[in-house]
């Protein structure tokens, strides 16, 4: 599954276009960046409240495909430049992390 493809069976609001193609293999769910970091895979969508420039970063090194923000969280704008910069995608959703993890893992599925 794409994350374009993801944005629209998930009804996520587009915060940061970035690679709309990039392929999503799985999630990670977590807002310890360093934890992040040191378990996420590659393909990963990541699942998170932090949209700081720090959590871009982290989805960089990781080769995570794309950021989702629980909680209608903000992206600040340091992040969304960053994150544009980098081509990933940042999306956002209302919904809260466990809701998101599992409507991920049915989309995947």
């Amino acid at each position: 599954m794409t994350v374009k493809e993801l944005a629209a069976a998930l009804r996520l609001e587009i915060l940061v276009s970035g690679n709309q193609e990039n392929r999503i293999s799985g999630g990670y769910t977590g807002d310890l960046l360093s934890w992040v970091m040191g378990r996420a895979r590659p393909g990963d969508a990541l699942i998170t409240v932090m949209g700081n420039v720090n959590a871009v970063a982290v989805a960089a090194l990781a080769e995570i495909s794309c950021i989702i923000l629980a909680e209608s969280s903000p992206l600040d704008a340091q992040a969304k430049q960053k994150a544009a910069e980098r081509g990933i995608p940042v999306l956002r959703s209302e919904k809260n992390a466990y809701e998101l993890s599992v409507m991920l893992s049915g989309a995947l599925s």
